[in-house]
């Protein structure tokens, strides 16, 4: 997607646009500025005062960042290639389907909409464009998820994949149960679903490839608020091949990021699959043809830590989660 350049010239950074000051468009722009090939080029607010507060927070260069005060202009701005869009869900269709018929390439916060008939949409109108889609789910990215996938795919360390468990709950205190936009029906009317259950969801459907379940059982119960969006729920899913899933999410519950796979010959377990703990190195543990040989067990395990040199999901403006919760005596790492 670089533009091109002269053939004795470096090609020229992929340019962003930042259309809405969400707060995790503060880890966007942190990565895009940290990332080699991109750079921020706009942000566009509803008012062009805020978008400056926005390009000021975030160590964008206010004096060579173009700020737009409407929607509209940063979509019709010549010299943006890839919108990206962290507005609330139910604005998606509206503001994803606006930028695709601009020709701006885009990444769309997730979840990317309310129901399939939107993200159809949506889909429908970037290749309609001819510009590409791409959803913002960040771990599908991280170097230890393509080591994860080395492994899971090594039929002699794991074998067959028979169960996926996943778990991505969090402990929202009361401000953001009555106030953030994702409990509120009008925004993100999926609620813990959309906004936690989304990676859960990925995760089991990254670890058998993509392979659509038969059937699906929403668990019994749900939590919801007044307005009724879910604040935790979860569901099982069954293929036909007999292997099975499940996951749970929640607003309500202590930070926990889990992903299990247990295949015939091994299991992998990764513990903050989400948000890595250290913003420079993320670990996931192995056990491989592991069994019962009285009065032990017997097996190969690892624990593997995959380094590199882009920022994680992190805590506010991107940082890592230890640095982020240093002050709260809440945080996990301090238990």
């Amino acid at each position: 997607m670089s533009s091109s350049a002269p053939p004795d010239q470096p090609p020229r950074p992929v340019r962003f646009g930042i259309l809405g000051c969400a707060s995790i468009a503060r880890k966007l722009a942190r990565a895009m500025l940290l990332a080699p090939g991109a750079a921020v080029a706009a942000v566009g607010s509803r008012s062009e005062e805020k978008a400056r507060l926005f390009a000021a927070d975030n160590g964008l260069d206010v004096a060579t960042t173009r700020l737009h005060g409407t929607y509209e202009a940063l979509l019709d701005d010549p010299d943006v290639d890839v919108v990206y869009l962290p507005l609330p869900t139910s604005l998606h269709v509206r503001w994803a389907t606006a930028a695709a018929a601009r020709g701006k390439h885009l990444l769309l916060e997730k979840p990317t909409a309310l129901c399939a008939a939107d993200l159809d949409a949506i889909l429908a109108a970037c290749d309609a464009a001819g510009v590409q889609f791409m959803d913002s789910t960040m771990w599908m990215h991280h170097p230890r998820t393509a080591k994860m996938r080395e492994l899971v795919d090594d039929k002699d360390a794991i074998g067959d994949i028979r169960v996926v468990n996943s778990v991505f709950c969090f402990r929202a205190n009361e401000d953001f149960l009555q106030n953030d936009i994702r409990v509120k029906p009008d925004l993100d009317a999926l609620g813990a679903l959309g906004d936690a259950g989304w990676y859960c969801i990925r995760a089991i459907l990254w670890a058998v490839d993509y392979e659509l379940p038969k059937t699906v059982i929403a668990l019994r119960d749900p939590v919801k608020n007044r307005s009724g969006v879910l604040l935790a729920c979860g569901a099982t899913l069954y293929w036909a091949d007999g292997k099975t899933a499940t996951f749970s999410c929640s607003f309500l519950t202590n930070l926990t990021m889990d992903i299990t796979l247990v295949g015939t010959n091994g299991t992998l377990h990764v513990t903050d699959f989400v948000i890595p703990y250290e913003e420079k190195s993320a670990e996931f543990s192995v056990a491989s043809k592991s069994n019962f040989a009285p009065p032990h067990w017997m097996g190969s395990t690892s624990k593997q830590a995959r380094r590199h040199d882009g920022p994680a999901a992190g805590g506010p403006h991107g940082a890592g989660i230890r640095e982020a919760c240093a002050e709260h005596p809440g945080c996990w790492w301090q238990a």
